[in-house]
């Protein structure tokens, strides 16, 4: 079979005397060309060290008699645009940076590709290209970063912001905190939305089996994004592309490993619109079908004790597998050229574990304490619930294994707000009181491009009365570090006139988690029925007036003319 580079060198005479420009030689015009895609640049920690790992790729590739190429699109760091608009282009920029490797694959057709990428929108963008312009390819993320002085990692930060913010702490203290909470390079020492997909991606297939969320310092990481590039080639030489690899049992695969690490509930968009990208449907339900009795195994922060980096001193992802093996479809393919359950008996073979726990051993304490054994688990009933009603006829999202037992079954005082800047002042401000729900609007991706409420949950969550005995419901989402009795995800969303614009000041909202209900059960503070709730409803809806955009013009107002809603993956379409 003659490979695609090969094909458009008939067809375009130009391509040989451009590459001869920049350096190719006769030889390797001939070769395999591999396209080396990462999201390297001084944006933040999790890709300003990726070129070193692109270069390692590149050698691996040429080991292999392969060609590469080096391609650019850097991401956003969603750390750095909190606490301001910023963060609205958040999840625009996944659907931006896929749309970058659509045109650079598409422009220049390789045979053979890796992808490079650490961090919460980088990776996703990654895994939907290679679904997207599926060709023979292998994804490389640049792991975590090292936890600072007495483990501190940047998730606590937004605790002792808002605790300075009340007088708890000094300035002084706040900026000892900042400046030694992030002391390496790598994504973010906590299982946030950045390690979360580093872990799916290697619990889709598609990356080298145990090089998920390795530390971004440790040599084992450069010597895997070498094997990469070697990989590549073999795969584009055997003609296997990731829709060969993927399928709904590789997707059932990654949400248990999602329920047993206690993932982000970003992940519930960025799976469904991966699988979007690989011609497959993977809606709310399955989340919620496959984390119901599923074993919960992983203390790692926000929800456990650890930092991330011990997530492979531990084992990683195949020592989570392990756990659950019963549990998963062992026969589903991988990038490897094997199925998921060779892969996991190859490790077992080669030294794998042995060699991760020798890094255990250094930290003083045992992997069974950082990914519990099966029938030790923290939890068994997964990590995340959908919740439906009618205030989420489409459904919404809650991280119960973050949420005090006390709000699994409550009813609330409804407190809506138009927008996180308004909630977060009335929460600051001590306007909020015990038994209310703070509702925030308006930030779905048709709203505002649905950024995090992270300072909003933060704020709540350090807040010793509040808590475990407020809720804070939103069409928009939370941060992968968040923590506390928190729904996102509403849909409909309000920009679209879904229940949660018509919501009301002293609505009556009851949460039952175990029954997977969010509802809005009284008026004026009294119970009323199903009934009467609806014609209420309804009135209000006639009512309702359709805000302007918030953005008339640019990359958001693109997106928000496209996406998709919240329980759908918020992509683009």
């Amino acid at each position: 079979m003659e490979m695609v580079s090969q094909q458009i060198r008939k067809i375009a005479p130009e391509q040989d005397p451009l590459r001869m420009g920049m350096g190719w030689t006769e030889e390797e015009l001939s070769l395999p060309q591999i396209m080396v895609e990462s999201t390297f640049g001084d944006s933040h920690p999790g890709s300003a060290h990726l070129l070193e790992l692109v270069e390692e790729v590149c050698q691996g590739a040429k080991e292999a008699r392969g060609r590469p190429a080096r391609y650019f699109t850097t991401d956003i760091c969603d750390g750095m645009a909190q606490g301001h608009d910023g963060i609205n282009y958040s999840l625009a920029s996944r659907d931006m940076i896929c749309n970058m490797i659509e045109i650079h694959a598409g422009a220049t057709p390789f045979d053979g590709g890796v992808f490079l990428s650490s961090c919460d929108k980088g990776v996703p963008a990654h895994l939907m290209g290679m679904g997207r312009v599926n060709m023979p390819s292998v994804l490389v993320t640049g792991g975590v970063m090292d936890a600072g002085p007495n483990l501190l990692t940047l998730e606590q930060i937004g605790i002792y912001s808002a605790q300075c913010r009340r007088g708890e702490i000094t300035e002084e203290q706040l900026t000892y905190y900042k400046h030694h909470a992030c002391p390496s390079c790598g994504a973010c020492s906590f299982m946030g939305t950045a390690s979360t997909m580093q872990v799916m991606g290697e619990a889709l297939g598609l990356m080298l089996p145990g090089s998920a969320l390795m530390p971004a310092c440790c040599e084992d990481l450069k010597a895997v994004a070498r094997e990469a590039g070697k990989q590549s080639v073999l795969l584009a030489q055997r003609g296997i592309k990731p829709r060969d690899i993927v399928t709904m049992d590789s997707f059932e695969n990654a949400v248990l490993v999602h329920a047993a690490i206690s993932g982000s509930t970003n992940s519930l968009l960025h799976l469904p619109a991966i699988a979007h990208e690989f011609g497959l449907e993977l809606d709310a339900g399955i989340f919620d079908r496959l984390h119901r009795g599923a074993r919960y195994l992983l203390d790692i922060r926000p929800a456990g004790k650890w930092p991330a980096q011990y997530f492979y001193y531990a084992g990683g992802v195949p020592r989570v597998m392990e756990q659950i093996r019963p549990y998963l479809h062992l026969d589903a393919m991988t990038v490897t050229g094997k199925t998921l359950g060779e892969n996991l008996d190859s490790l077992k073979q080669n030294g794998f574990y042995e060699k991760c726990d020798i890094y255990c051993k250094n930290t003083g304490i045992t992997w069974q304490e950082i990914i519990r054994p099966f029938d030790r688990a923290i939890g068994a009933d997964g990590a995340i619930a959908i919740l439906k009603g009618n205030l989420a006829p489409e459904g919404a999202v809650i991280k119960h294994t973050a949420c005090p037992r006390e709000m699994f079954q409550a009813t609330l005082l409804a407190r809506p707000f138009d927008s996180e800047e308004e909630a977060l002042e009335a929460v600051l401000t001590h306007k909020i009181r015990p038994g209310d729900a703070v509702l925030i609007r308006y930030e779905g991706p048709k709203g505002s491009g649905m950024p995090e409420m992270f300072y909003t949950t933060e704020a709540i969550s350090s807040d010793k009365e509040l808590g475990s005995s407020i809720a804070l419901l939103t069409d928009g989402r939370f941060s992968g570090a968040s923590t506390g009795p928190s729904i996102g995800h509403i849909s409909p969303e309000a920009a679209e006139g879904g229940p949660i614009a018509l919501v009301e000041e002293e609505d009556l909202i009851r949460i039952d988690i175990p029954n997977r209900m969010l509802a809005i059960v009284g008026i004026n503070g009294e119970e009323k029925p199903e009934g009467e709730i609806q014609e209420v409803l309804r009135q209000r809806k006639a009512n309702w007036k359709k805000k302007a955009p918030k953005y008339p013009s640019g990359v958001l107002k693109i997106f928000s003319d496209h996406a998709v809603s919240p329980m759908k993956g918020g992509y683009m379409v």
